[in-house]
């Protein structure tokens, strides 16, 4: 059986100080990945000469699928790097990490590789706030997982619903409309369990996870929209979501840059 390829799609918006770190890594990986893409959402920074001394090939986002327009938040990142990439898996990562190791990567992808079903692989981790040990992750302790918990319970298990590094398979990710903002990792959780089953979702523990803490007020727009995604699919249509379409539905060729 031939192994399938692997894209790392990394999305950033003003990370110089933490993208050459999270790179690193997946060059010391060789040929396990095929292409290292970082799509740079319109940084005012040196966020995409960084990454591309560093090794990643450089997209600027707005040039993907362009006739949507400018890029609109976090999921419009990911939804553009769904079509700008190649590979039969895709893995995302936060650009913003302090703690990213090449077994992040190999951790995430290891259960594809042994069982067809698995559509996607979510990280667990201990997050970390000013230091302290399992005090980050607020939002995700405060709104995901007791809105989970009430409206969707059979993803109460699952303990980093919101987390950026996680696997997806290409058919996955292409069949599925995409959250435009912070609700896209939760809506595609929602979305992979509803169209897979829950049981096609897998968790591996990858340690503590150091990275940028936001302020309240950035949490307070994250948590709504976190809210807003779980409602949506929870029978309330007044919530509605600003998604965008799922690729395949598009009729467009794979991998081309601008459309």
């Amino acid at each position: 059986m031939t192994a399938p390829t692997i894209s790392v799609c990394i999305p950033a918006r003003d990370e110089a100080a933490t993208i050459a770190a999270v790179i690193s890594p997946l060059i010391a990986l060789g040929d396990l990945i095929d292409e290292i893409l970082v799509f740079d959402h319109g940084s005012t920074d040196d966020t995409a000469a960084i990454a591309s001394r560093a090794g990643a090939s450089v997209i600027a986002s707005d040039r993907v699928l362009s006739s949507f327009g400018a890029t609109l938040g976090k999921g419009d990142v990911l939804w553009r790097s769904v079509h700008a990439s190649h590979g039969d898996i895709i893995v995302w990562l936060d650009a913003d990490l302090e703690s990213s190791t090449a077994e992040y990567v190999r951790g995430l992808i290891a259960p594809m590789l042994d069982d067809d079903t698995i559509a996607m692989v979510r990280a667990t981790y201990d997050r970390t706030l000013d230091g302290r040990s399992s005090a980050g992750g607020r939002v995700t302790e405060l709104t995901a997982r007791p809105a989970l918990k009430l409206l969707q319970p059979q993803l109460a298990h699952i303990r980093q619903p919101l987390g950026g590094e996680y696997a997806i398979r290409r058919r996955a990710a292409e069949a599925l409309p995409f959250e435009v903002d912070y609700g896209v990792e939760i809506g595609l959780l929602i979305d992979v369990a509803s169209a897979y089953g829950v049981n096609s979702i897998r968790q591996v523990e990858l340690g503590p996870r150091v990275h940028r803490n936001r302020t309240l007020a950035e949490l307070h727009v994250q948590a709504g929209q976190v809210l807003r995604a779980i409602m949506a699919r929870s029978g309330h249509a007044e919530m509605v979501s600003n998604v965008r379409p799922a690729i395949n539905s598009l009729g467009l060729a794979p991998g081309s840059t601008v459309a």
